[in-house]
């Protein structure tokens, strides 16, 4: 029997090296996908948590010196600052090269540079622990405006606020009346960024916000002093609902609540249901008071806005209900039942027309009016505003140079006229010099943390009037925290103990109470 031959099938007739190009193009482009995608997790998509490539010499770049305030920072021996595994050690010649490169071209003007705040060091502090992101005071930005009832905006406060701060600076950043640079003074300040916050999850974003300011807070300040136990941290806001995760921390750290000094021209402690809406997110109010409701709905997310914060601060135990105050209040209400919930917060009201108005000074008060700003008073127990008065209510009322005070500053507290970029405006406040005089008057009190908040420059005059105020009321800030701790200009301070030490050897001589040592 004859085998059927197997079924054969026909190829095409080109050969198969047509098919090699294709392949070899199809593995470039596949290896070029994956470099791209090593670069964009690393480089590209967190550029902050990557370190600077290592040049020639073994140096990782720029942040071997201390940012642009012109001082050098702290260089070591093992390459760069802190420290780079595997880079060789740097020769001193290396190292002085350097500092001669930071003394020709360390310095900025106001328009150059990248944008920090007064031009002063950035680390980002919240994922950074070495000793390089060690600070005293930091400037930490909260751009966060989903709790506003009006115009948002908010969110780039803190970046209009270090805009605006461009003319300040370490190099020009003397203050006369204090006589002390807060910029080079022993208390080292940071630019430590943003805090990452969401604008998805209002709850979510709250406890991002109070966890951070746990992080920054609870670290160890550089100084020594029993006077500053702890870091202090600035604010950039963001709306005012900020403040909440702010005392939040606060409590914490001082084991307590805490004195707050809020300028603002509202009350911003409002129950939550003083809005008027139903849709709640508990519809349902069982039969409950006005008073019960409230304290239910303290727990939902609808609760948490910029003008119910500290309502609900007072809520959870986080203010001291005896010593603290509303200065600058002008705001319209939706109906006694407002100034019955803060009477039951136990702040002190100073609307913004007492600044001008006479008030009656209470003769039961531990502080007495000063009389040399008093002529001519219509009466002993009474005298014109002004910033004086509105200083001595305060400082009346809170009564103490030792209580942790937080202070909280919205920036509406000031006149529209003269800084109209904030959510909520109001006519008829105040102006930046009358609250930077306050401010000045209020220098003894023992201020642990504050906020600047509310500025949003969309809203704000082609002059950025609003971010420049903000930006001196930061200034004015962290000078009262220098010069509280006496730490003034270092050149200043050496000068000053020269002189001292002059004046006492003059009067030792005087008295012929002079050493022979210091004789000879």
């Amino acid at each position: 029997m004859k085998a059927t031959p197997l079924p054969t099938h026909s190829f095409p007739s080109f050969p198969l090296f047509f098919f090699f190009p294709f392949f070899v193009l199809s593995l470039f482009l596949l290896s070029s996908q994956q470099i791209r995608e090593i670069r964009a997790s690393s480089f590209y998509d967190n550029p902050e948590q990557d370190p600077l490539p290592l040049d020639s010499s073994g140096y990782s770049g720029t942040p071997g010196l201390s940012g642009s305030s012109g001082s050098p920072g702290s260089f070591r021996a093992d390459g760069g600052e802190g420290g780079i595994p595997g880079s060789r050690a740097r020769s001193k010649a290396e190292i002085e090269a350097d500092l001669e490169l930071e003394r020709k071209w360390g310095n900025e003007w106001g328009f150059s540079g990248i944008s920090t705040f007064a031009h002063l060091p950035h680390r980002k502090c919240l994922t950074n622990t070495s000793p390089d992101a060690g600070f005293d005071i930091g400037i930490i930005g909260a751009p966060f405006d989903t709790a506003v009832s009006y115009r948002p905006g908010a969110r780039f406060g803190p970046r209009a606020i270090r805009a605006a701060s461009a003319r300040q600076s370490p190099h020009r950043g003397f203050n006369a009346r204090r006589g002390l640079n807060p910029y080079t003074s022993p208390l080292r300040i940071l630019d430590c960024g943003d805090i990452p916050i969401t604008p998805f999850d209002n709850a979510l974003a709250a406890e991002q916000m109070t966890q951070a300011f746990l992080e920054l807070g609870s670290r160890k300040p550089l100084i020594q002093s029993s006077s500053f136990p702890h870091v202090k941290l600035l604010t950039l806001g963001g709306d005012h609902a900020i403040a909440l995760p702010a005392l939040r921390a606060l409590n914490r750290i001082y084991g307590g609540p805490v004195t707050v000094l809020h300028f603002d021209a509202h009350l911003d402690t409002w129950n939550p249901d003083r809005y008027g809406s139903s849709w709640t997110d508990d519809q349902d109010d069982h039969g409950d008071s006005a008073e019960d409701r409230g304290t239910r709905h303290s727990h939902s997310q609808s609760a948490f806005n910029h003008g119910s914060m500290f309502w609900l601060a007072s809520q959870e135990g986080l203010i001291n209900n005896k010593s603290s105050v509303h200065a600058g209040l002008r705001t319209r209400l939706s109906s006694p039942l407002d100034l019955q919930d803060d009477d039951k917060q136990g702040f002190l009201r100073i609307t913004a027309s007492e600044i001008d108005d006479p008030f009656p000074f209470h003769p039961s008060s531990s502080t007495s009016p000063p009389t040399s700003s008093c002529p001519p008073c219509p009466n002993p127990h009474s005298y014109p505003r002004g910033p004086p008065g509105i200083i001595h209510q305060i400082l009346t009322h809170i009564n103490s140079t030792s209580i942790p005070i937080y202070l909280s500053f919205d920036i509406d507290v000031v006149d529209p006229g003269l800084a109209p970029g904030t959510g909520t405006p109001e006519p008829g406040g105040w102006t930046s010099r009358e609250v930077i005089s306050i401010l000045r008057g209020l220098e003894g009190l023992n201020v642990v943390g504050a906020d600047i908040v509310e500025v949003a420059p969309v809203y704000d005059g082609v002059g950025e009037q609003t971010g420049l105020v903000a930006a001196q009321v930061a200034f004015e800030i962290l000078t009262s925290w220098v010069g509280r701790e006496g730490g003034g200009d270092k050149k200043g301070k050496k000068e000053k103990e020269k002189k001292d030490k002059d004046e006492e050897k003059t009067q030792s001589v005087k008295s012929g109470t002079t050493s022979d040592k210091e004789e000879l």
